[in-house]
């Protein structure tokens, strides 16, 4: 399995660096993933290429076109090789991006994200050009370069053979609605700051249970939220 990225923005070259590295820019390289960066200026005319202009009924800033965005979607629609080209909007106006939501989205194959910037884009794009809207939390950010290049990173992580070690996407954060557990490495005592005993004991079935229970710990008290999602309570927990 492989996946496709198209992204389209003003700044392609924001994308070079971020991606030709770690563990996204090793995928690359293998071939599993593959990503394409459209520059949207080149689907506008005239001398300036401009991609904005003022807002209808006044106000500040400047909104993206819809003429840019349109024709930009119709080329790279074009190029599509398989299945159906999945169209996103990252903005703070859609569903925020999570574990779940991750894992539904991979089943698409390919995508398109589009990076508002300014005040955001022609709303006529979000009524009629696009399948789904991203956001990546309750803050405002410059553009959505940023918010774009997290949905790549935690899309990518999930297709298989990304992961040098699968049991790494199953152990991380979130893989089970919880926060992960604590890790820890060599040495096992430093300046007086000492690992668990229960991970040196080599009884993997206690440090899994350790595991757990720390895990149960932890999102109690800092993600109170999923630990009632999950319809967990203080009996689910062992007592120290």
């Amino acid at each position: 399995m492989s996946i496709h990225f198209d992204v389209l923005t003003i700044f392609p070259n924001s994308f070079d660096k971020v991606f030709q590295q770690g563990v996204v820019g090793r995928a690359i390289e293998k071939g599993l993933i593959k990503l394409n960066v459209w520059n949207l200026r080149d689907f506008s005319e005239g001398t300036y290429k401009k991609v904005d202009d003022e807002p209808f009924g006044g106000g500040a800033g400047m909104v993206l076109k819809i003429e840019p965005i349109f024709k930009a979607i119709e080329k790279i629609s074009s190029t599509n090789s398989k299945g159906k080209l999945w169209k996103v909007l990252m903005t703070p106006q859609g569903r925020t991006l999570n574990q779940k939501i991750a894992r539904n989205l991979i089943k698409k194959e390919r995508f398109l994200l589009i990076c508002g910037r300014y005040e955001g884009v022609d709303e006529r794009v979000r009524e009629f050009c696009v399948d789904d809207e991203i956001s990546v939390g309750d803050y405002v950010l410059s553009g959505g370069e940023i918010p774009s290049m997290i949905f790549i990173d935690v899309l990518s992580r999930l297709v298989s053979g990304v992961l040098s070690n699968k049991n790494s996407l199953e152990d991380e954060s979130f893989s089970d609605g919880l926060l992960d557990y604590p890790h820890y490495t060599r040495p096992a005592e430093y300046n007086g700051m000492k690992v668990p005993d229960v991970l040196l004991s080599g009884n993997h079935d206690e440090i899994q249970m350790w595991r757990k229970n720390e895990s149960l710990v932890r999102t109690k008290i800092r993600r109170k939220d999923l630990f009632d999602e999950n319809k967990l309570s203080d009996k689910d927990i062992e007592t120290k």
